[in-house]
């Protein structure tokens, strides 16, 4: 195998060229569609067009024909949101002209439709500088995200204040065309600079997020662009928006601007971050997303599980240690009163990515596992590559680290740590020492 073919087993890429946020997470005519920003021509970001997958059962996927492209009345289709209204598939995204640059950058909502949910017309702008309130700058207006409640349809757009930093915008309308500001979500400025990509599910009380350039809090908020989420609701009607404060959703160095299907609880990420380097360049690609991960809220917590689809080929009680071989598919470790935890993946040699469990954290670290991953963090753990998750003792620890080339999802409990890494293609060793009541291992491989 020539190892410059190497791509994701069953992560979505836009096989060739640059891909970064989810959009459009949908289902329309009983499959699941889902867009993202695309650029084919170059393993860089650059004018952003949206690609298109769809699937039947959220794993295998099907790569369909690009969705939009920039033309003269765009140089870029942003991110944005999708609907099925009326029998047709709605597409939302920022229509972005560059202008010259600076201040005369115009970020506005337009719209596109399809009939067939593969071939899009567009429409033009819809939600514009006019719509957009005195005080907010049309330089940085992106994002939107639609809901529907009742006859009457909601859009969140990410905004920042002239004076300011991120806001959330809501805005409404009847018929998707027409639309009138509401309320500021939040009401507040971000302590990033600018929030991207917010997303809202009226049925979880869920709102999430993205914030550019935020501050690290100790060692929980490293990366420089972070993903949030706050519980809480959005009284459309009373135009008031009750959130409690903000939580991380992904605890790895790779997560962004998560979207979840408006009639199905199921969230995807993208499995990359901002202003860091790319060693999947040199493979002729850049960027995939995360596995669909179904989501619920328990105790006022956001649980993630991932959606797989693989056969399960091993199933045995470890005592104490386990050596095994894994590069693709997934492990899943039902632990009784755990007390200690180490778990070594992708190994060969002395080289691999280890989880270790160290008083109440989990410590991820892949400083070790291949090629080195450098970006703008100076802090001591990400310079170390590493990563932590809290961890709350109890009676029974369900660990599952889904693999696929460049990337390891992990998750325990319901909480999710993601980070993309680039060892030897042949390094496939897992090492697994534990100290508990009971342990059962069991493995999956992809169909």
């Amino acid at each position: 195998m020539d190892d410059l073919n190497l791509r994701p087993k069953f992560h979505i890429t836009g096989e060739k060229g640059w891909i970064n946020d989810p959009n459009g997470l949908v289902k329309f005519n009983g499959e699941y569609h889902v867009f993202f920003q695309y650029y084919s021509s170059n393993v860089y970001w650059g004018p952003m067009h949206w690609g298109h997958v769809k699937s039947r059962d959220l794993f295998n996927w099907e790569h369909l024909p690009v969705a939009l492209c920039p033309d003269e009345q765009d140089d870029g289709c942003f991110s944005g949101t999708a609907i099925v209204w009326k029998g047709k598939l709605w597409l939302m995204y920022t229509s972005y002209k560059e202008n010259g640059g600076g201040e005369n950058i115009r970020q506005l909502q337009a719209l596109a439709s399809s009939e067939d949910g593969v071939n899009f017309k567009k429409h033009g702008i819809v939600i514009g500088e006019k719509d957009l309130p005195c005080g907010y700058s049309p330089c940085d207006f992106r994002d939107p995200k639609i809901f529907a409640e009742g006859d009457t349809l909601y859009c969140l757009v990410a905004a920042r204040k002239l004076d300011g930093r991120g806001r959330i915008l809501l805005f409404s309308s009847k018929d998707l065309f027409k639309w009138q500001f509401e309320c500021d979500v939040l009401n507040t400025d971000s302590s990033g600079t600018m929030i991207e990509c917010p997303d809202y599910n009226k049925r979880l009380g869920l709102l999430t997020y993205c914030e550019q350039f935020q501050p690290a809090v100790g060692n929980k908020h490293l990366n420089i662009h972070s993903t949030f989420y706050r519980l809480g609701n959005i009284d459309c009607n009373a135009k008031k928006c009750t959130f409690g404060e903000s939580e991380i959703i992904d605890y790895g160095f790779d997560f962004y601007a998560p979207q979840i299907f408006a009639d199905e609880a199921v969230m995807i990420g993208w499995l990359n971050m901002w202003d860091r380097k790319n060693p999947s360049e040199k493979y002729g690609f850049s960027g995939m997303l995360t596995v669909p991960r179904r989501v619920e809220i328990k105790d006022g917590e956001l649980l993630q599980t991932p959606v797989l689809n693989l056969r399960e080929v091993l199933k045995t009680t470890v005592v104490n240690t386990l050596s095994d071989n894994v590069k693709t598919g997934a492990i899943k470790l039902e632990i009784e009163d755990i007390k200690d935890f180490s778990l070594k993946m992708r190994k060969k040699g002395e080289n691999y990515a280890s989880f270790n469990l160290v008083g109440n954290e989990f410590v991820f670290d892949r400083s070790r596992a291949g090629e080195q991953i450098t970006g703008v963090e100076k802090d001591a753990d990400s310079l170390a590559g590493i990563r932590r998750m809290p961890f709350k003792r109890s009676a029974k620890t369900e660990i599952t680290v889904v693999f696929d080339e460049f990337s390891l999802e992990i998750f325990v409990n319901g909480k999710s740590l993601s980070s993309t890494v680039y060892p030897d293609p042949a390094a496939d060793g897992l090492e697994l020492n534990v100290s508990a009541t009971a342990c059962v291992y069991t493995k999956y491989n992809v169909n």
